[in-house]
């Protein structure tokens, strides 16, 4: 496969080659989350609950996923940059997707064994608590196909293929929001499976995606067997893991924090919590143009610090985080206007909607803030300064969000909360400066 050279021509022409069809692919599996809610949340307070205590505790493990593919993407695009040869790059791509697919096997049965336990320290109970817990067995399934779907779509974005790795993302997406009201309400001789049921229904979608996407890339020659397995795959392991596995601990950092932060607004009831969960779940919609460009940062930094072009990745980073900040203010202004209205559409009961309301009219002014973090770590994960990132993420849950929002909730109840979101999310802007200069990709 011919990879495209992210070393030439216009900085921006660089990211929106990666970033702009990443955000449909975003889009599209961050809308499974937002149908989740809904389609739940038409059956009752308790299944609109439970999502609050599921999304962190699942996005926190999918950031497994996530991290494996920033070492899968720092590693190939580095090989690419180099100019290495084309033997030992698909080498390379195919130990990363086995790794993966195995540590992945091992973390869903861990999940699978323990979720109980977890929502129940979390706070879940009764109704709310079996819902969470029917979730857990389906999602564990589909989890190994998961990470070895983004490992090989990190494959594709490392050669500077944004659009397949998008349309693999988007076609599991609408495969999976096809399937939740069938699977949820029950249809025909399909029974009614609630909280379960949209739990399987991610499960097909990723079984069956991958086994396309799959068929596809060695069809097109991305990746193939390679003549002898084992050789090189202890250097291969050791390039994916020193990025992956801080890069993994980072990502799940930011859900970890949202778990306790969710413990915490269980103290005010289910209602919150419900409300609450559809608010991250709309968040996380809106920020899809800065997850995408987070994708695409990655690629055009890897490849350029290969190509020994330290400027110009630099120059990448700054550019992404001016966008960060225009959009951030253009999103809060959206959805300050229009808070009401889409909290309306995801539940049916007031209290949830008026808490979904108010999350999004006052957090949502920190976007940029977010997006700024996510680029920089990208940034820093492609650069193969992996822990940096970790230590950026770890400070602001850790020493920030999860301390003060429960300070806040104790002193300020709900509004509490929103304002350590508020706080934490500013302060990452002078964290990701002083990690880039540290790293070399701000210039001193």
């Amino acid at each position: 496969m011919a990879q495209k050279n992210l070393t030439q021509g216009g900085v921006w022409c660089a990211l929106a080659a990666v970033s702009a069809p990443m955000s449909l692919g975003i889009l599209g599996v961050l809308s499974v989350g937002l149908a989740d809610a809904y389609f739940l949340g038409q059956l009752g307070e308790a299944p609109l609950a439970a999502v609050g205590f599921i999304y962190p505790v699942t996005t926190a493990v999918t950031s497994l996923s996530i991290g494996l593919s920033a070492g899968a993407n720092a590693a190939i695009s580095q090989s690419l940059g180099r100019g290495d040869s084309e033997a030992e790059t698909n080498r390379l791509s195919i130990h990363a997707i086995v790794l993966g697919t195995v540590v992945a096997t091992l973390v869903a049965l861990a999940f699978y064994l323990g979720a109980g336990a977890l929502f129940s320290v979390m706070g879940a109970k009764d109704d709310v608590l079996a819902e969470a817990q029917s979730y857990a067995p389906f999602w564990a399934l589909s989890f190994p196909f998961l990470v070895g779907m983004a490992l090989l779509n990190a494959v594709f974005r490392a050669h500077g293929d944004g659009a397949t790795s998008a349309m693999i993302m988007l076609v599991a997406a609408v495969l999976n929001i096809a399937l939740d009201p069938v699977l949820i309400y029950g249809l025909g001789r399909v029974p009614e499976m609630s909280t379960a049921g949209a739990a399987l229904a991610t499960a097909i979608a990723r079984v069956l995606t991958l086994i396309g996407a799959f068929s596809y890339a060695l069809r097109i020659g991305v990746i193939r067997p390679p003549e002898v397995f084992t050789d090189g795959i202890g250097g291969s392991v050791r390039e994916v893991i020193r990025v992956g596995l801080p890069a993994a601990f980072s990502n799940a950092i930011n859900p970890a924090g949202m778990a306790m932060v969710t413990a915490a607004a269980a103290t005010l009831g289910d209602t919150v919590v419900a409300g609450l969960g559809a608010a991250q779940r709309v968040q996380s919609v809106a920020l899809v143009p800065l997850l995408a460009l987070s994708a695409g940062i990655g690629p055009v930094v890897g490849q350029n610090w290969g190509a020994d072009q330290q400027a110009r990745a630099r120059l990448a980073v700054w550019r992404s985080w001016q966008f960060c900040v225009g959009y951030g203010l253009a999103v809060a202004l959206a959805l300050t206007l229009f808070a009401s209205n889409i909290a309306g559409l995801l539940s049916s009961d007031q209290g949830a909607a008026a808490t979904t309301a108010q999350y999004l009219r006052i957090v949502s002014w920190s976007f940029l803030g977010y997006g700024v973090l996510v680029t920089a770590n990208a940034a820093m994960n492609a650069r193969s300064k992996a822990v940096w990132s970790m230590g950026l993420s770890l400070m602001r849950i850790f020493a920030v969000y999860v301390p003060l929002a429960w300070l806040g909730v104790w002193m300020f109840g709900y509004a509490g909360i929103l304002g350590a979101a508020v706080i934490a999310n500013l302060a990452a802007v002078p964290g990701a400066y002083f990690t880039g200069r540290r790293t070399g990709l701000v210039a001193r």
